[in-house]
C-alpha cells in the first residue's frame, strides 16, 4: 500500500504541475497577444494623436478616435476601451456606458494617472489592460485611454483545459494503481530493509549499513546508499567541529557579534556583545529592541554594497557597529553586525584635540604679552621712565620665561610618552631625596609664609626608581602645595612603609580642589583656578609629569582633596625584592 500511495504521489503533483504549467502557458500567451495587439495600435504616433484631440476636444472626441480603431484592438462583449479623467480616475467615455459605469481602477490605470504608460501583467487580477496617460505640453495628464478584457475567454479556455487535465489525472492514477500492485510483490521486502536502515541513520546511528544481497540495480542503490551514510557521517563530524571552533570562537573573542535573520530576529549573540550593550539579550528580542533608536534597513547593504559603519552609543560605551549581509547563494538571509568598542578611542582622540588646543592658548597668551609690551617699548620708549620700562622688560623677561617652562615641560612628556627619556634605574632609599626635596623648599614656603614640615624616618626599605626623576616629583609636588596654599597655612611631607610598599605623602591646608574636577587633576593643561595658576607661574602640566614618572618606576599617584579644606598626594612605590636583585647581580 505504501508503494501504491507513492506512486499515486508522485503522479498527481507531476500531472498537476504539468497541468500548472500548461495553463500558465495559455495565460502567458493570451497576455502577450493582448499586450502585442495593443502595442500595435498605442503607437507614439498614436498617442500623439490622442493627446492632441484631448488638448483641443473633449473625453468624447477621444472616444471616436478609439472608436475609429474597434478592429484592431479587438473590441468585442468581453473587451472594450475606455477613457479616463486625468485627475480623479473617473470614467467619462468608452465603448460600453454600462461596463464603464462598472469599472473599477486598476494598478496600470493608477499608474496612467501618474503620468507613466500602465500595462504590466497583473495575473491574478480579474482582467487584462493597457492604460495610457494623454497629457498637455505642460505635462499635466489630462485624460487616460485604454483598453481592458474580462478574461472571459482565457477562462474558459482554461476551464477546458483545467476538465481535460482532470480525466487524464485519473486514467493515470488508475493505471498507477494497477502497476504498484504487480510491482510491489518483487521490491517491497528489499525496500522494507533499506527504510529500516534509513531510519537508523535518521534517528543518528550512522554506523548502520544497508545490506546487498544482489548485483542487480538494487544492489547498486544499496552501495550506494552506504557510500552516501559514509560521506554524511564524515561531512556531519567536520561540520559539527567547525561549528564548536566558531562557537568558541565567538565566545571568546573580544568584539561583540550580534547576527539577525531576514526578518530582524535574533539568531546569534556572544558574551562580550551582551557585555558592551549592557543588557540581558534574549533570543525573542528583535533588531528594533536589541539597538534601539537607530535606523537601518537590510535593504541598504544591497544598495551600499556589501559593508556598513554605523555609530551606536550604549550607555557609557560608544560602539562601532559593522554590518554585513548573511546570503546563500544570493538570497539574503539576515544581516551580521561586529561590535568594536571605540570609547576609548573617541576620549583619546578628544584629549588629543583638547591637548592641542591648550597648547596653543597657553602660548598664545605669553606670547601676545610679549608682543604688546615690546611694541609699547618701540613705539613709545623714550616716553617711558626708567621705572616703567623696567616694569615692562620685567614682563617679557617673565612671560619668556614661562614659554621656556612650558617647552621644557611638553618636551618631558614628549621624551616619557616616546620612552626616550633616559631613565637610570638602581636600589635606592628614598628618604635622602624627600630629605633634600623639602631642605629646597624651606625658602620658598618662608617667602610664602607657609609653615613646611616634614615627618621622615630615617631609612625606608630600597626601592628601584631614578633619584633624578624622584627628586622633580617630589619637588614638584611640595612646590603645588606651597603655590596653591592659603596665606599662613602649612604643609607637611611624611613617609612609610606597608605591605611591600613606600608611601610618600604631601599634605597642604590650601583652598582644595572641587569634587567634579578630581577625575581630571592630571590632564595635561588642566587647571581648577585658570587665573590664578597662571599669576603663580604654573605651567599644567607638573602634575601630569608627575604621574608619567611614577607610573615608569611602576608606583601609582593618588590625589585626595576636600573643598575648602585642604589636598593630600600620595606616591606609592614598590618594594625592591632583594633575594631578587642578588639572583640578577649572580
Amino acid at each position: 500500500m505504501k508503494l501504491v500511495l507513492v506512486l499515486v504521489m508522485l503522479i498527481v503533483p507531476v500531472m498537476a504541475v504539468v497541468g500548472i504549467f500548461l495553463l500558465n502557458s495559455i495565460a502567458a500567451r493570451d497576455t502577450q497577444d493582448f499586450l502585442e495587439q495593443m502595442n500595435e495600435v498605442f503607437t507614439p504616433e498614436f498617442i500623439l494623436t490622442l493627446e492632441r484631440t484631448a488638448a483641443n476636444g473633449s473625453a468624447d472626441d477621444v472616444r471616436d478616435v478609439l472608436s475609429a480603431y474597434s478592429a484592431q484592438m479587438g473590441i468585442d462583449k468581453n473587451r472594450m476601451f475606455f477613457v479616463l479623467d486625468g485627475k480623479s480616475g473617473e470614467y467619462l467615455s468608452g465603448s460600453d456606458s454600462q461596463w464603464g459605469a462598472r469599472l473599477k481602477l486598476s494598478a496600470n490605470m493608477i499608474t496612467a494617472l501618474s503620468g507613466e504608460v500602465g500595462q504590466v501583467d497583473h495575473r491574478l487580477s480579474d482582467s487584462l489592460d493597457i492604460a495610457v496617460p494623454l497629457r498637455a505640453d505642460n505635462g499635466e495628464v489630462l485624460l487616460v485611454a485604454g483598453v481592458t478584457d474580462n478574461k472571459t475567454e482565457i477562462n474558459t479556455l482554461t476551464w477546458n483545459i483545467l476538465s481535460m487535465l482532470i480525466r487524464a489525472i485519473f486514467f493515470a492514477l488508475v493505471v498507477a494503481l494497477l502497476l504498484s500492485f504487480l510491482l510491489s510483490k518483487t521490491i517491497t521486502t528489499p525496500v522494507e530493509k533499506l527504510k529500516n536502515q534509513a531510519a537508523s541513520i535518521a534517528s543518528g546511528d550512522l554506523s548502520q549499513r544497508a545490506e546487498v544481497s544482489s548485483t542487480d540495480e538494487f544492489g547498486d542503490l544499496c552501495e550506494t546508499f552506504n557510500e552516501m551514510a559514509d560521506t554524511l557521517e564524515h561531512t556531519l563530524r567536520e561540520v559539527g567541529e567547525e561549528r564548536n571552533k566558531l562557537d568558541t570562537i565567538f565566545r571568546h573573542m573580544a568584539d561583540g557579534v550580534v547576527a539577525f535573520s531576514s526578518d530582524g530576529k535574533l539568531i546569534h549573540v556572544n558574551p562580550a556583545a551582551r557585555d558592551m550593550l549592557g543588557k540581558d539579550i534574549t533570543p525573542d528580542m528583535s533588531y528594533a529592541e536589541v539597538f534601539p533608536n537607530t535606523v537601518f534597513r537590510q535593504d541598504d547593504l544591497r544598495e551600499g554594497g556589501h559593508f556598513m559603519e554605523l555609530d551606536y552609543v550604549a550607555g557609557p560605551r560608544v560602539l562601532k557597529m559593522l554590518l554585513a549581509p548573511l546570503t546563500s547563494q544570493d538570497e539574503n538571509q539576515g544581516v551580521m553586525i561586529v561590535l568594536h568598542d571605540i570609547t576609548a578611542q573617541q576620549k583619546l582622540e578628544e584629549s588629543r584635540r583638547e591637548f592641542v588646543a591648550n597648547v596653543s592658548h597657553e602660548l598664545r597668551t605669553p606670547l601676545t604679552n610679549i608682543k604688546g609690551y615690546t611694541e609699547t617699548l618701540i613705539d613709545g620708549g623714550e616716553m617711558l621712565d626708567e621705572e616703567t620700562r623696567r616694569s615692562f622688560l620685567d614682563v617679557v623677561y617673565n612671560e619668556s620665561d614661562r614659554m621656556t617652562r612650558i617647552v621644557k615641560d611638553l618636551l618631558t612628556l614628549s621624551r616619557l610618552d616616546n620612552q626616550r627619556m633616559e631613565i637610570n634605574m638602581e636600589s635606592m632609599d628614598i628618604i635622602p631625596v624627600v630629605k633634600a626635596a623639602v631642605q629646597s623648599m624651606k625658602l620658598e614656603a618662608e617667602n610664602q609664609s607657609i609653615a613646611l614640615s616634614s615627618e621622615l624616618p630615617d631609612s625606608l626599605p630600597m626601592i628601584s626608581g631614578d633619584k633624578e626623576r624622584l627628586h622633580q616629583v617630589v619637588l614638584n609636588l611640595i612646590s603645588n602645595a606651597i603655590k596653591y596654599n592659603r596665606p599662613e597655612g602649612s604643609v607637611l611631607v611624611t613617609a612609610t612603609s606597608q605591605d611591600d610598599n613606600i608611601f610618600i605623602r604631601v599634605k597642604d591646608t590650601g583652598l582644595g580642589i572641587p569634587e567634579e574636577d578630581l577625575p581630571r587633576i592630571f590632564e595635561r593643561f588642566y587647571r581648577v583656578d585658570k587665573a590664578r595658576s597662571r599669576q603663580r607661574g604654573g605651567t599644567g602640566l607638573g602634575l601630569a609629569i608627575a604621574k608619567e614618572i611614577v607610573e615608569v618606576h611602576g608606583g601609582e599617584i593618588l590625589f585626595e582633596s576636600v573643598y575648602g579644606q585642604g589636598s593630600e598626594v600620595t606616591l606609592r612605590f614598590p618594594v625592591l625584592d632583594m633575594s631578587q636583585t642578588e639572583e640578577d647581580n649572580d
